[in-house]
This record gives C-alpha cells, sequence and structure tokens, in this order.
C-alpha cells in the first residue's frame, strides 16, 4: 500500500507542490510601464500577489507616445530584468519582439546590433548568413538576461502588400519551404545560446490584407494551405519552444471565431493534427481585432477553452495598471463558475513549466513527456472547409459575432 501510494505521489509531484494561484500565474504575461523598478511598483506587486510567469519589454510607450517605456541601454536593461527576475519564486519568462529590420525593440540607439529585417536576409537566401544575422539578436538577449525571443515570422509572404507582414519585411519568402530553412537557421542561432523562440503567426498572417492591431482581419479568401508548411516543418523537427497564434479571421477554418479564440484551430487542427503538445501563446490579447468584438471575460473564456496555454496582454497598445489582477481574478471566476476546468490549468500550466525546464530557466519539473509523432500531410481536409460550406456558415457566424459584441 505505501508503495502505491508512493508511486501516486510521485506521479503528481508535477503538481502537488504548487498553489492554484501559482498556475494560473503562469498563464499570464503582461507587460509594465518603466525602466527601473522598487518594491512598489505595481510589476512587483504583480509576481508576489498574483504569481505572474511571463513580462514583455517594450522600448516605445504607444499610448503615452513616448520613447521611455522598457529599454535605455544595455546595462539598465540587465539590472532591470536581474531585479524582477530575484523577486519571482518561478523564475520568469522575460520576452521581447526581436525579428530584425523594423520589428526589433532593442535598438542600435540603444546600443544593441542593428539585424537586416528578415525579408533582406531571405533574399540572400544563405542559411550560413541567416544563422549569423540572427546570432547577433540572440547574442544581444543573452547579454541583458531575456531569456524568450517572441521571433521568429513563420508567416509566407503570400500577399507582399500586407500592412502588417509583407510591407514591413517580417516574411522570410513566399516560399514556404524558404521560410521554413531560414526559420530553422533563426531557431538554432537561438537554441546554440540557450535563447527560447516562438514561430508567429499560426495558422499563417501573410496573405491578410488587414492588421488586426487595428480591428478584424479576415483571410478567408486569401489564405493558403500551403502557409502551414513552415509551422508542420518546424514542429516535426522538435524546433518548436512556443507558438504564437494569430487573431484573424479564417472561414476555411473555423467559420465562427477567429484563430486565437478557436478550438477549430488551436485544438482539432494544431494540437490534433499537426500533433503540437507544447506552449501556445496568443497574440496581444489588447489588439482591437480582439477588444472590438469581444468582451474581457469571454475572450479569456474563449481563448482557455481554444487552448491558449498563456495569454500575452503587452498593455501599451492600451495601459491598465491593475491588468494581471484582472485577468488572474477572472480565470479564477471562470474556474469557480465551470466554464474551464481545472484540467486545462493545469495542461497548460504543465506546459509552461516544461518550456522553462527546456530553456533552463528552472532546473527540475516532472509531467508527461510531449507528444512527438510525425505528420504525413499538412492538414486533414475535415478541418478547412469548402467554399459551399464556409458560405453557407458565414451567417451564422455573423449572427455570433453580433451577440459577441
Amino acid at each position: 500500500m505505501l508503495k502505491i501510494l508512493s508511486i501516486l505521489l510521485l506521479i503528481n509531484s508535477s503538481w502537488a507542490d504548487y498553489s492554484l494561484d501559482e498556475k494560473i500565474g503562469q498563464m499570464i504575461l503582461v507587460g509594465f510601464r518603466g525602466s527601473e523598478v522598487d518594491a512598489n511598483h505595481q510589476i512587483i506587486e504583480d509576481i508576489h500577489k498574483y504569481k505572474i510567469g511571463s513580462v514583455i519589454l517594450f522600448d516605445y510607450d504607444v499610448t503615452l507616445e513616448s520613447r521611455k517605456r522598457n529599454i535605455i541601454d544595455r546595462k539598465q536593461v540587465k539590472d532591470l530584468t536581474k531585479r524582477i527576475q530575484r523577486e519571482s519564486e518561478i523564475p520568469l519568462l522575460i520576452t521581447v519582439d526581436q525579428e530584425g529590420g523594423l520589428v526589433q525593440r532593442l535598438k542600435q540607439r540603444h546600443g544593441f546590433n542593428k539585424v537586416l529585417s528578415p525579408e533582406k536576409v531571405g533574399k540572400r537566401n544563405n542559411l550560413n548568413f541567416t544563422y549569423k544575422e540572427s546570432k547577433k539578436l540572440a547574442q544581444d538577449l543573452e547579454s541583458v538576461g531575456i531569456n524568450l525571443n517572441f521571433a521568429p515570422s513563420a508567416d509566407v509572404n503570400t500577399n507582399p502588400d500586407n500592412p502588417v507582414i509583407g510591407k514591413i519585411e517580417r516574411s522570410y519568402s513566399s516560399d514556404p519551404l524558404k521560410v521554413s530553412n531560414h526559420v530553422a537557421a533563426f531557431i538554432k542561432s537561438h537554441h546554440d545560446l540557450n535563447i527560447g523562440t516562438t514561430i508567429k503567426h499560426f495558422p499563417g498572417h501573410g496573405s491578410s490584407r488587414g492588421d488586426s492591431h487595428k480591428g478584424f482581419v479576415d483571410v478567408t479568401d486569401t489564405w493558403s494551405e500551403i502557409e502551414l508548411i513552415p509551422f508542420k516543418n518546424m514542429i516535426n523537427q522538435g524546433n518548436v519552444d512556443i507558438l504564437m497564434s494569430a487573431h484573424i479571421f479564417n472561414g476555411s477554418l473555423d467559420p465562427y471565431y477567429p484563430g486565437t479564440l478557436s478550438k477549430s484551430i488551436l485544438d482539432d487542427l494544431l494540437r490534433t493534427e499537426l500533433k503540437y503538445d507544447g506552449v501556445i501563446i496568443s497574440d496581444d490579447m489588447n489588439m482591437s481585432a480582439i477588444t472590438d468584438h469581444y468582451g474581457f471575460e469571454r475572450a479569456i473564456e474563449l481563448a482557455i477553452n481554444a487552448g491558449i496555454d498563456i495569454l500575452l496582454y503587452g498593455n501599451n497598445l492600451v495601459y491598465d495598471k491593475e491588468i494581471a489582477k484582472r485577468v488572474h481574478t477572472t480565470i479564477k471566476k471562470l474556474l469557480n463558475e465551470e466554464r474551464i476546468s481545472i484540467d486545462q490549468i493545469n495542461k497548460s500550466f504543465n506546459r509552461v513549466m516544461n518550456l522553462k525546464k527546456k530553456l533552463k530557466v528552472i532546473d527540475k519539473f516532472k509531467s508527461v513527456a510531449s507528444t512527438k509523432e510525425s505528420i504525413r500531410k499538412i492538414a486533414n481536409k475535415t478541418s478547412i472547409l469548402d467554399s459551399k460550406e464556409r458560405d453557407e456558415k458565414r451567417e451564422i457566424f455573423k449572427k455570433i459575432k453580433k451577440m459577441e459584441e
């Protein structure tokens, strides 16, 4: 009997030593104001009281229209990351958007390397060059205590006029295989320095005609199945640390909800068909594609039920000093009302902690191993509606969207 009890305790050890508040906290990533913090700073309270698991740094404060946010120079950033890490019992994921080109928060003016955009790197089509250029980014991150890069973009440049991808040179190529190769080189350059990477924006943002930062974006008529290829290839190669969802609406994949809120896209397609069992993080939940159409609580409920493990609130497009408290309180409320389940909380916690272990942010964590099976095709056709099915369901979607608003 004692032996059986010991086995049961071992099986449950991955969750048993952590409180519900800690489990919920690991699902929350927030941005904050300030290039330095003291004991009374809001982010310190968020770490202590709400047990947040991750933060994001920015160089520019959008709502204040100020260049003073979190990043001034190398020494200051290093001091900042050390300070906030020191406050957290479970070490934090400290993140930044550092793709190269226009999307580079650690800029040359702050004393960091200037790196070519993915498009310019992709045009050279030399994987050794891609590795070396990407390594400059990784070295900068390592030098200041940032352990996770929200890059690279795995989006295929199917629409060069795309205002948020093609137009600002964030895609390596219009060829999905080239995108795959350059993304893999980028990831290797970071892994060699033990920096995590994030492939984005699933299931593909390259064909969009609009910007989900600013509102609802529908790629139903422009998206192509080839946009899944880089994601599929990275999953097959075991190359994915964390995967970011897109807020875009794709009626071919889900006639009711945008990617971040879609169980069909994140659970049925990504987890079941593409066999991905790692961390899924939302794109910024402050983007208008979400906030203009879904209430705060409803968006969190849909995202968690869809399969999101970490909810990202950049707290920059809009600013809310108490955003961590609101998210934490809402998740607990949804759990108490049985609108989400403790099983979902545990699974997300498990994935996040496994990621932290993989990146050597934490030393030990026992949990169920990730599934790694070969994938024979991009996606099962049952996950992609034909045009007739899609058109039939558009009216239903419009009614649901109106209800959500």
